[in-house]
């Protein structure tokens, strides 16, 4: 069958349908880090590399900064894109590319962060600050699984991508202020 003949069927990949497949297994890949994250014996050491910094909690807090200014240019280009800006010119076509490529460098950026504090300290609740960064952090890594499986869905809804994008940019932006703001606010902390 032709691919055009493939893209007319309606499928489980396609529209509304797509978008709960996505959710569904973004939503499993959430619970599935929470529930590692309880369950594993949390090491308390560091990453054995930590680039430069004075340690382990610095490099999080200023890896994480990057990742959500990385994020703030997301944001923009997107809505650039999509003619959300109170801008009359077109976005350039420099724009996708550079929207896609602060994607996957914000994202890789929040790999070391996230696997420490999955590895190193679990899932944690002991205080309210802690226990919205667990929540918010196995959430950041299903949304994202949602959004790049929403990507590969034929017809979707135009707000589809836009919310999607938003929750993931909601929940880095809280992530980072339940860790590295609060980091960056404590007295006497080295900044490197």
């Amino acid at each position: 069958m032709s691919r055009q003949g493939r893209r007319r069927r309606s499928g489980p990949h396609d529209g509304l349908g797509g978008l709960a497949v996505a959710a569904l297994m973004g939503a499993l890949v959430a619970v599935a880090l929470g529930v590692y994250g309880r369950t594993h014996e949390p090491t308390g050491r560091p990453l054995a590399l930590v680039i430069g910094f004075s340690g382990m909690t610095p490099m999080k807090a200023w890896l994480a900064t990057f990742g959500v200014l990385l994020g703030v240019f997301q944001v923009v280009t997107a809505a650039w894109m999509w003619g959300r800006l109170p801008i009359t010119r077109k976005a350039p076509a420099w724009a996708a590319e550079g929207h896609r490529w602060s994607g996957a460098v914000a994202f890789v950026l929040t790999l070391p962060v996230g696997y420490h504090c999955l590895w190193s300290l679990g899932f944690v609740t002991f205080d309210t600050r802690t226990a919205l960064h667990s929540i918010a952090g196995c959430a950041f890594y299903g949304v994202f699984a949602t959004k790049m499986l929403s990507l590969r869905t034929e017809k979707l809804p135009g707000w589809a991508l836009p919310l999607v994008g938003g929750a993931l940019f909601t929940l880095l932006v809280a992530l980072w202020a339940t860790a590295s703001l609060w980091y960056f606010s404590q007295p006497g902390v080295p900044l490197r």
